[in-house]
């Protein structure tokens, strides 16, 4: 057994509950232990709306997630008018119990970073955010030691730092080297692995939650592939539909914490939150669905 696949199997094992059954619903915080369900809420774009019937449904979107039992919800200020939306629903319908919130800083110098985290507090309504990332990286430099701060003072639970659509893996993989962060988040799906050359071993070594964005490519992996029927595997870890397949793949990888698929319907949040039950795929199964959408 190789460093990579010891890794896996450890990692794997976090998985198994006292039963000795396999606990898809919930993944590990490798930093503190704490479970969380592989499956959240993504807000980019989606919840970027203004007043009226949208922002209404929006709203209904995080309540039908919040009741299938989603609890983790990811968002920015980059991302418009997203967290005023978040906060005005918790302040319609309370804040859920156990709801893990987690944002970002995205601006330039640490005061700018530091005012932005206060704005994006108070839009959400909460006393203190549970995850804080550095967006992109942007000036990752200056907003990085601010979250080590407020996390040494309470005033956040965990800090990280993103990136996307398979950018700058170069410049993340040494933060995830040198930096004492608890999360990171990146982007993998079926159309853009390239995550698997170096990101998520060096998760698992460094002991990093992951968070995946862009689990759908931003809706590229629905399209010619996915009019076809699904395959026969898709019964084996009991899959109606190519999300829920699509997510399976990847919350599967001993590397994930987390998977925040967004969309604006809640019959497909309620599809997304589908993928958290039932068998998972093992590794040999995740080839031949990589192959298989690949020949597809």
């Amino acid at each position: 057994m190789n460093r990579r696949q010891l890794l896996q199997a450890i990692a794997a094992a976090s998985l198994v509950g006292a039963s000795g059954a396999r606990a898809a619903l919930e993944r590990a915080v490798p930093a503190t232990g704490e479970r969380i369900p592989a499956v959240g809420l993504g807000t980019w774009l989606t919840f970027d709306v203004g007043p009226g019937a949208e922002r209404h449904a929006r709203g209904e979107v995080l309540r039908a997630f919040l009741a299938g039992g989603g609890r983790m919800v990811d968002s920015s200020p980059m991302y418009g008018a997203s967290e005023s939306l978040i906060g005005e629903e918790f302040a319609r319908i309370g804040r859920p119990s156990g709801m893990f919130s987690a944002t970002k800083v995205w601006t330039v110098g640490g005061l700018a970073g530091r005012r932005q985290v206060e704005k994006s507090r108070n839009l959400w309504g909460l006393p203190r955010f549970d995850l804080l990332f550095v967006h992109n990286m942007l000036d990752w430099e200056a907003h990085l030691p601010t979250l080590k701060e407020m996390k040494s003072q309470g005033r956040v639970r965990y800090i990280g730092v993103t990136t996307s659509h398979g950018r700058r893996h170069d410049l993340l993989e040494r933060i995830m080297r040198t930096e004492p962060i608890d999360f990171v988040q990146f982007t993998y799906n079926l159309n853009d692995r390239s995550a698997e050359e170096r990101l998520l071993a060096v998760a698992l070594e460094r002991r990093l939650a992951v968070v995946i964005n862009r689990p759908f490519d931003g809706g590229a992996l629905f399209g010619r592939k996915t009019a076809q029927p699904l395959p026969g595997w898709a019964k084996d870890i009991d899959c109606a539909s190519w999300a829920e397949a699509f997510l399976k793949f990847i919350v599967s990888e001993p590397a994930v914490t987390c998977a925040i698929p967004a969309t604006t319907k809640v019959d497909h949040v309620r599809e997304n939150l589908r993928a958290m039950s039932g068998p998972m795929p093992d590794a040999q199964l995740r080839r031949r669905i990589a192959a298989d959408y690949e020949r597809a």
